[in-house]
Order: C-alpha cells, then sequence, then structure tokens
C-alpha cells in the first residue's frame, strides 16, 4: 500500500513539476551554432526531448521507447537536430565542444560526475538553470542544482 502511495505522489508531483516547466518555457526560442558553423534549431531539439517526456529509464536503452541519460541525449540530437553524437556520456563530453558555465546555451549538454574524467550522466540544458534528462524516474524536467547531482562541464554538439 505505502509503495503504490508513494508511486501515486512521484507521479503527481512530477505532472506537476512538468506542467509549471512546460507552460513557462512554451514559445522560447533559442538557435546557436554548432563546432561546424551551421545553425541548428533548439526547437526542434526541444520539441524532440519535450515529446519523450514520461518515456521509461533503462539501462544501455537508446529509444524510442526507453532511454538511459546518453541514449535520450543522442535520440535528441540524431531525430531533433538531424546529428550523430558518440554514445555514452563520456564520450559525448569528450567528442563535443566545451563551454562555460556562464556561457551554456538552451540545446547544450550537461554533464555530472565526480570529474571530467568520470562522467555517469548527461542531460539535455533547457534554460533557467533546467534540463530534461532520463534518469531512475523516467525522462523528467529537473534541476541541473539538484542535491544528486555534480555538474562538472557542459558542451556543444
Amino acid at each position: 500500500m505505502i509503495k503504490h502511495l508513494t508511486h501515486y505522489l512521484l507521479a503527481i508531483a512530477t505532472i506537476v513539476t512538468l506542467t509549471i516547466v512546460t507552460d513557462s518555457l512554451s514559445g522560447a526560442r533559442t538557435v546557436h551554432a554548432d563546432t561546424d558553423g551551421q545553425s541548428e534549431n533548439y526547437d526542434q531539439i526541444y520539441k524532440v526531448a519535450k515529446a519523450k517526456l514520461g518515456t521509461p529509464y533503462s539501462y544501455g536503452a537508446t529509444g524510442p521507447s526507453r532511454f538511459d541519460c546518453s541514449g535520450f541525449t543522442q535520440y535528441v540530437y540524431r531525430n531533433g537536430g538531424d546529428q550523430k553524437i558518440a554514445r555514452t556520456a563520456q564520450a559525448q563530453y569528450n567528442t563535443t565542444q566545451k563551454v562555460s558555465k556562464a556561457n551554456r546555451q538552451k540545446g547544450d549538454l550537461v554533464y555530472f560526475g565526480s570529474s571530467k574524467r568520470s562522467i555517469s550522466h548527461v542531460g539535455l540544458y533547457i534554460g533557467n538553470g533546467k534540463m530534461i534528462n532520463a534518469q531512475n524516474r523516467g525522462v523528467i524536467v529537473e534541476a541541473v542544482a539538484s542535491p544528486w547531482w555534480n555538474a562538472v562541464g557542459y558542451s556543444r554538439p
């Protein structure tokens, strides 16, 4: 009974959070240049990411019905930006253009771990200190600055 109540309360909290964040972000538009100098349309990347909100998490999954963190970011960039990026969070960090926290933009990737050489998680930065990421609760919107994450860097695919 308590387990079901906990799942129910988490689901309600997630829906409320997503509704608030989605309402505050609707209509947001940012375009930035990728490493080749071609414009990537954040709106399309965000649209693909947003469409996957609520999709379940599964270690090693690359979508479209289940994701792990880097499988999610890879999927979003492939389907929203027509861009191929590496498979794992560490490889995505290692092979993309680094940007500082001060210069991060919507559509950049944010990385977490104990250091830049030990990255264990990645999310899609959507502005206002928020990201969309695939984690044990599925694909959700949450704050980059959370007690359970240690942000170690940003990059721009």
